[in-house]
């Protein structure tokens, strides 16, 4: 008798095991049209989750389809809206190993550095970030001085020096309040050598990382 339940549970088991692989693995040898069709109803639906499941599926059946150019776009611009910026880099970088050219290089490059600035609408983003997000567009703007996205980023540009020249008057505040001389002197330095030093500016009340990005 025993032997018999024990017979039936792994029966059961192997049953409904085969069934969930079955049901997780349901779309395979679609063609590109099929998978481009289920990803948007994936978005529709908004189970980003299924979508790049379904995206992975696409990939490795349909290498470089055009349709799949679309589709990394789309799910960049859709993790980028759900503020996922590490996925939507990866679809971004993607899309660049398949299908980047001279013609589009500066589109992608200009997806990232939005995607790093659409970031920072959030609180508690560290000032190294910040840094490195003024250098990328300093290269971006060098690699491409006639892009058409010059205006785009060089006003995310002055809204980063504008978040940076606060944290630094921010941070060099708490020095003097700490009686730390020496870093104090530094962050004043600084402060008195920005651009935005002295000039007439309406200091953006708390928190002030939002209130400098969501006017953008």
């Amino acid at each position: 008798m025993k032997k018999n339940i024990l017979l039936l549970i792994c029966t059961l088991g192997f049953f409904f095991s085969a069934c969930s692989v079955k049901n997780s693995n349901d779309l395979y040898n679609l063609n590109a049209k099929e998978w481009y069709d289920q990803i948007i109803k994936d978005l529709k639906d908004k189970d980003l989750e299924k979508a790049d499941t379904h995206y992975n599926g696409m990939a490795s059946e349909h290498i470089s389809d055009p349709l799949l150019e679309t589709v990394l776009i789309i799910l960049a611009q859709a993790h980028i809206d759900e503020e996922e910026y590490q996925l939507a880099n990866f679809y971004l970088d993607e899309y660049n190993k398949k299908f980047g050219t001279s013609q589009n290089i500066d589109y992608i490059h200009y997806l990232k550095i939005k995607a790093k600035f659409d970031a920072f609408s959030q609180p508690n983003r560290n000032q190294a970030l910040m840094l490195e997000s003024q250098k990328e567009i300093d290269n971006f703007l060098k690699k491409y001085p006639y892009t058409e996205y010059k205006p785009l980023v060089q006003t995310m540009l002055t809204k980063f020096n504008l978040a940076v020249f606060y944290l630094d008057d921010t941070i060099k505040d708490l020095y003097k309040r700490l009686d730390k001389k020496q870093s104090y002197e530094i962050y004043k330095d600084r402060i008195e050598h920005s651009e935005f030093f002295n000039k007439s500016i309406i200091k953006p009340e708390l928190p002030w990382y939002r209130s400098i990005f969501e006017s953008f």
